[in-house]
Protein backbone atom coordinates (compact mmCIF):
# COMPACT_ATOMS: atom_id res chain seq x y z
CA UNK A 1 0.00 0.00 0.00
CA UNK A 2 1.14 3.41 -0.47
CA UNK A 3 2.59 5.94 2.28
CA UNK A 4 0.05 8.03 4.12
CA UNK A 5 -0.13 11.61 3.11
CA UNK A 6 1.40 14.65 4.23
CA UNK A 7 2.89 17.48 2.68
CA UNK A 8 6.39 17.31 1.34
CA UNK A 9 8.11 14.53 -1.41
CA UNK A 10 11.39 13.64 -2.35
CA UNK A 11 11.22 11.09 -5.44
CA UNK A 12 13.18 10.43 -7.96
CA UNK A 13 13.52 8.68 -11.47
CA UNK A 14 16.49 6.36 -12.22
CA UNK A 15 17.67 5.45 -15.54
CA UNK A 16 19.91 6.27 -18.43
CA UNK A 17 19.85 9.53 -20.96
CA UNK A 18 16.73 10.66 -18.93
CA UNK A 19 17.45 14.21 -19.21
CA UNK A 20 14.78 15.03 -21.92
CA UNK A 21 12.00 13.66 -19.21
CA UNK A 22 8.55 15.11 -19.05
CA UNK A 23 8.01 13.13 -15.25
CA UNK A 24 9.82 15.54 -13.05
CA UNK A 25 7.31 18.24 -14.88
CA UNK A 26 4.33 15.99 -15.01
CA UNK A 27 4.61 14.99 -11.12
CA UNK A 28 5.67 18.96 -9.88
CA UNK A 29 2.73 20.92 -11.58
CA UNK A 30 0.49 18.51 -10.25
CA UNK A 31 1.90 18.78 -6.74
CA UNK A 32 2.13 22.32 -6.89
CA UNK A 33 -1.48 22.53 -7.93
CA UNK A 34 -2.30 20.19 -4.70
CA UNK A 35 -0.51 22.58 -2.53
CA UNK A 36 2.06 19.98 -1.83
CA UNK A 37 6.04 20.53 -1.46
CA UNK A 38 7.32 18.14 -3.92
CA UNK A 39 10.24 17.33 -5.20
CA UNK A 40 11.47 15.11 -8.22
CA UNK A 41 15.25 14.10 -8.82
CA UNK A 42 16.94 13.01 -11.86
CA UNK A 43 19.26 10.17 -11.56
CA UNK A 44 21.00 9.37 -14.66
CA UNK A 45 23.11 6.50 -14.26
CA UNK A 46 25.23 8.33 -17.77
CA UNK A 47 25.58 11.37 -15.47
CA UNK A 48 26.88 9.52 -12.78
CA UNK A 49 29.24 7.07 -14.87
CA UNK A 50 27.61 3.76 -13.36
CA UNK A 51 26.59 0.13 -14.95
CA UNK A 52 22.90 -0.21 -14.85
CA UNK A 53 23.77 -3.28 -12.51
CA UNK A 54 24.28 -0.15 -10.08
CA UNK A 55 20.59 0.54 -9.70
CA UNK A 56 20.75 -1.26 -6.52
CA UNK A 57 22.81 0.98 -4.73
CA UNK A 58 20.85 3.83 -6.14
CA UNK A 59 17.98 2.35 -4.24
CA UNK A 60 19.66 1.72 -1.01
CA UNK A 61 20.80 5.39 -1.46
CA UNK A 62 17.16 6.60 -1.92
CA UNK A 63 15.76 5.59 0.69
CA UNK A 64 18.58 6.13 2.96
CA UNK A 65 18.49 9.39 2.28
CA UNK A 66 14.83 9.72 2.23
CA UNK A 67 13.15 9.35 -0.60
CA UNK A 68 9.11 8.49 -0.43
CA UNK A 69 9.65 6.81 -3.98
CA UNK A 70 11.54 5.83 -7.51
CA UNK A 71 10.35 5.95 -10.99
CA UNK A 72 12.57 3.30 -12.80
CA UNK A 73 12.95 2.93 -16.86
CA UNK A 74 15.32 1.80 -19.24
CA UNK A 75 17.32 0.17 -19.05
CA UNK A 76 16.78 -0.50 -15.35
CA UNK A 77 13.26 -2.20 -15.05
CA UNK A 78 13.87 -5.74 -14.69
CA UNK A 79 17.30 -5.61 -12.80
CA UNK A 80 15.68 -3.61 -9.65
CA UNK A 81 13.65 -6.61 -9.14
CA UNK A 82 16.13 -8.10 -6.92
CA UNK A 83 17.24 -5.38 -5.13
CA UNK A 84 13.32 -5.00 -3.82
CA UNK A 85 11.40 -6.16 -0.31
CA UNK A 86 8.19 -6.99 -2.26
CA UNK A 87 6.50 -6.85 -5.34
CA UNK A 88 3.16 -5.73 -6.35
CA UNK A 89 1.06 -8.62 -7.98
CA UNK A 90 1.44 -7.02 -11.56
CA UNK A 91 4.94 -5.80 -11.12
CA UNK A 92 5.45 -9.96 -10.70
CA UNK A 93 3.34 -11.29 -13.49
CA UNK A 94 5.13 -8.93 -15.70
CA UNK A 95 9.07 -9.28 -14.14
CA UNK A 96 9.66 -5.40 -14.73
CA UNK A 97 8.93 -2.59 -12.14
CA UNK A 98 8.67 1.05 -12.69
CA UNK A 99 7.77 2.28 -9.42
CA UNK A 100 9.50 1.86 -6.17
CA UNK A 101 7.98 2.56 -2.91
CA UNK A 102 9.16 3.28 0.00
CA UNK A 103 6.73 1.96 2.63
CA UNK A 104 6.54 3.56 6.38
CA UNK A 105 8.25 0.43 7.49
CA UNK A 106 11.02 0.93 5.39
CA UNK A 107 10.22 -1.92 2.61
CA UNK A 108 11.09 -1.06 -1.00
CA UNK A 109 8.26 -2.50 -2.99
CA UNK A 110 8.17 -2.61 -6.66
CA UNK A 111 4.64 -1.55 -9.05
CA UNK A 112 4.18 -1.42 -12.59
CA UNK A 113 2.06 1.74 -13.45
CA UNK A 114 3.39 1.23 -17.04
CA UNK A 115 0.48 -1.57 -17.52
CA UNK A 116 -2.21 0.16 -16.30
CA UNK A 117 -0.92 3.65 -17.77
CA UNK A 118 -1.04 1.83 -21.51
CA UNK A 119 -3.86 0.23 -21.05
CA UNK A 120 -6.19 3.40 -19.89
CA UNK A 121 -4.44 5.74 -23.04
CA UNK A 122 -5.61 2.59 -25.15
CA UNK A 123 -9.37 2.72 -24.22
CA UNK A 124 -9.25 6.56 -24.39
CA UNK A 125 -8.03 6.88 -27.40
CA UNK A 126 -8.48 3.56 -29.43
CA UNK A 127 -11.37 2.50 -28.28
CA UNK A 128 -13.57 0.67 -30.77
CA UNK A 129 -10.64 -0.98 -32.60
CA UNK A 130 -10.54 -4.55 -33.57
CA UNK A 131 -7.85 -6.44 -31.61
CA UNK A 132 -8.32 -10.40 -32.72
CA UNK A 133 -4.52 -10.45 -34.26
CA UNK A 134 -2.29 -7.77 -32.57
CA UNK A 135 2.11 -7.27 -33.74
CA UNK A 136 3.81 -6.14 -31.08
CA UNK A 137 7.68 -4.73 -31.92
CA UNK A 138 9.69 -5.26 -28.59
CA UNK A 139 10.31 -7.13 -25.64
CA UNK A 140 12.24 -5.23 -23.39
CA UNK A 141 10.06 -4.12 -19.91
CA UNK A 142 7.73 -1.39 -21.94
CA UNK A 143 7.18 -4.29 -24.07
CA UNK A 144 6.51 -6.27 -21.70
CA UNK A 145 3.78 -4.20 -19.70
CA UNK A 146 2.19 -3.21 -23.10
CA UNK A 147 1.43 -6.34 -24.08
CA UNK A 148 0.20 -7.52 -21.00
CA UNK A 149 -1.81 -4.26 -21.41
CA UNK A 150 -3.04 -5.86 -25.21
CA UNK A 151 -3.80 -8.81 -23.29
CA UNK A 152 -6.18 -7.54 -20.44
CA UNK A 153 -7.91 -5.17 -22.83
CA UNK A 154 -9.58 -8.13 -25.12
CA UNK A 155 -6.46 -8.97 -27.69
CA UNK A 156 -6.93 -12.27 -28.57
CA UNK A 157 -3.59 -12.99 -29.93
CA UNK A 158 -0.10 -10.60 -29.63
CA UNK A 159 2.26 -12.19 -31.52
CA UNK A 160 5.86 -10.22 -29.96
CA UNK A 161 8.63 -9.11 -32.20
CA UNK A 162 12.19 -8.32 -31.02
CA UNK A 163 15.78 -8.70 -32.79
CA UNK A 164 16.57 -10.94 -29.65
CA UNK A 165 14.29 -14.19 -30.59
CA UNK A 166 14.93 -15.52 -27.20
CA UNK A 167 13.72 -12.36 -25.45
CA UNK A 168 10.65 -12.26 -27.64
CA UNK A 169 9.67 -16.11 -27.03
CA UNK A 170 10.48 -15.69 -23.04
CA UNK A 171 7.72 -12.72 -23.45
CA UNK A 172 5.23 -14.94 -25.28
CA UNK A 173 5.87 -17.62 -22.81
CA UNK A 174 5.63 -15.85 -19.76
CA UNK A 175 1.98 -14.22 -21.13
CA UNK A 176 0.93 -17.74 -22.28
CA UNK A 177 1.08 -18.29 -18.36
CA UNK A 178 -0.36 -15.54 -16.89
CA UNK A 179 -3.38 -15.36 -19.78
CA UNK A 180 -3.43 -19.06 -21.09
CA UNK A 181 -2.00 -21.11 -23.72
CA UNK A 182 -1.75 -19.19 -27.32
CA UNK A 183 -2.39 -15.85 -26.15
CA UNK A 184 0.68 -14.80 -27.11
CA UNK A 185 3.77 -16.18 -29.26
CA UNK A 186 7.34 -14.79 -30.04
CA UNK A 187 8.86 -14.17 -33.49
CA UNK A 188 11.52 -12.49 -35.34
CA UNK A 189 11.83 -9.48 -37.47
CA UNK A 190 12.08 -11.07 -40.71
CA UNK A 191 8.33 -12.48 -40.07
CA UNK A 192 7.08 -8.99 -40.12
CA UNK A 193 5.69 -8.86 -43.66
CA UNK A 194 3.34 -11.84 -43.18
CA UNK A 195 2.24 -10.90 -39.56
CA UNK A 196 1.28 -7.37 -41.07
CA UNK A 197 -0.05 -7.99 -43.74
CA UNK A 198 -2.76 -9.92 -41.86
CA UNK A 199 -2.60 -8.15 -38.22
CA UNK A 200 -5.59 -5.48 -36.99
CA UNK A 201 -2.68 -3.30 -34.98
CA UNK A 202 0.67 -2.58 -34.69
CA UNK A 203 1.96 -1.79 -30.55
CA UNK A 204 5.49 -0.22 -31.20
CA UNK A 205 7.68 -0.48 -27.76
CA UNK A 206 11.56 -0.10 -29.12
CA UNK A 207 13.27 3.26 -28.28
CA UNK A 208 13.11 3.66 -32.03
CA UNK A 209 11.73 7.53 -32.99
CA UNK A 210 13.00 9.03 -29.85
CA UNK A 211 14.53 12.25 -30.00
CA UNK A 212 18.03 10.28 -29.32
CA UNK A 213 17.38 7.20 -31.80
CA UNK A 214 15.23 8.44 -34.43
CA UNK A 215 13.99 6.74 -37.51
CA UNK A 216 11.39 4.17 -38.43
CA UNK A 217 11.26 0.65 -36.14
CA UNK A 218 10.31 -1.47 -39.84
CA UNK A 219 10.12 -0.62 -43.41
CA UNK A 220 7.73 1.85 -43.84
CA UNK A 221 6.21 -0.66 -46.89
CA UNK A 222 5.44 -2.67 -44.70
CA UNK A 223 1.95 -0.57 -42.78
CA UNK A 224 -1.15 -0.10 -44.40
CA UNK A 225 -4.33 1.83 -43.88
CA UNK A 226 -5.81 -1.31 -42.48
CA UNK A 227 -3.65 -1.02 -39.05
CA UNK A 228 -4.22 0.98 -35.97
CA UNK A 229 -0.66 1.80 -34.70
CA UNK A 230 -0.05 2.72 -30.81
CA UNK A 231 3.78 4.16 -29.98
CA UNK A 232 4.79 4.47 -26.67
CA UNK A 233 7.73 6.98 -27.77
CA UNK A 234 6.58 9.83 -26.25
CA UNK A 235 9.38 13.05 -27.09
CA UNK A 236 8.43 13.30 -29.38
CA UNK A 237 4.88 12.89 -29.71
CA UNK A 238 4.92 12.58 -33.26
CA UNK A 239 7.59 10.20 -34.05
CA UNK A 240 7.95 9.33 -37.72
CA UNK A 241 6.48 6.06 -37.28
CA UNK A 242 2.97 7.60 -35.99
CA UNK A 243 3.93 10.66 -39.20
CA UNK A 244 4.00 7.77 -41.68
CA UNK A 245 1.08 5.84 -40.37
CA UNK A 246 -0.91 8.61 -40.08
CA UNK A 247 -0.04 9.76 -43.85
CA UNK A 248 -1.62 6.38 -45.21
CA UNK A 249 -4.97 6.60 -43.20
CA UNK A 250 -4.12 4.25 -40.04
CA UNK A 251 -5.54 5.29 -36.77
CA UNK A 252 -2.98 6.27 -34.58
CA UNK A 253 -2.04 6.77 -30.35
CA UNK A 254 0.96 8.97 -29.54
CA UNK A 255 2.66 7.78 -26.26
CA UNK A 256 1.71 10.79 -24.10
CA UNK A 257 -1.47 9.12 -23.31
CA UNK A 258 0.85 6.06 -21.58
CA UNK A 259 3.45 8.64 -20.02
CA UNK A 260 0.29 10.85 -18.46
CA UNK A 261 -1.60 7.48 -17.18
CA UNK A 262 1.20 5.61 -15.65
CA UNK A 263 2.60 9.19 -14.14
CA UNK A 264 -1.11 9.32 -12.50
CA UNK A 265 -1.02 5.96 -11.02
CA UNK A 266 2.58 6.94 -9.92
CA UNK A 267 2.10 9.94 -8.55
CA UNK A 268 -1.05 8.36 -6.50
CA UNK A 269 1.15 5.94 -4.76
CA UNK A 270 3.69 8.04 -3.79
CA UNK A 271 1.28 10.32 -2.46
CA UNK A 272 -1.96 8.52 -1.66
CA UNK A 273 -3.58 11.42 -3.15
CA UNK A 274 -5.67 11.64 -6.66
CA UNK A 275 -4.13 13.34 -9.50
CA UNK A 276 -6.06 15.15 -12.04
CA UNK A 277 -5.72 12.79 -15.11
CA UNK A 278 -7.67 15.81 -17.03
CA UNK A 279 -5.22 18.42 -16.38
CA UNK A 280 -2.31 16.31 -16.58
CA UNK A 281 -3.32 15.09 -20.15
CA UNK A 282 -3.19 18.97 -20.80
CA UNK A 283 0.57 19.38 -19.72
CA UNK A 284 1.87 16.91 -21.34
CA UNK A 285 0.42 18.58 -24.66
CA UNK A 286 1.72 21.69 -23.16
CA UNK A 287 5.44 20.42 -22.19
CA UNK A 288 5.72 18.17 -25.98
CA UNK A 289 4.62 20.54 -27.72
CA UNK A 290 6.99 23.49 -25.67
CA UNK A 291 9.73 21.09 -26.33
CA UNK A 292 9.00 20.29 -29.91
CA UNK A 293 11.98 17.71 -30.51
CA UNK A 294 15.02 17.60 -28.00
CA UNK A 295 18.05 17.87 -29.02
Amino acid sequence: MAKDAKDSYLVGLIGSGIGPSLSPALHQREADRQGLRYLYRLIDIDTLRVPPEAVGDLVRAARDLGFDGLNITHPCKQLVIEHLDALAPQAEALGAVNTVVFEDDGRAVGHNTDVTGFAASFARGLPDVALERVVQLGAGGAGAAVAHAMLTLGAERVTVVDALSDRAADLAAALNRHFGAGRAVGAAPDALPALLGRADGLVHATPTGMAAHPGLPLAAELLHPGLWVAEVVYRPLETELLRTAGQLGCATLDGGGMAVFQAVDAFRLFTGREPDSARMLADIAELAGAVGTPS
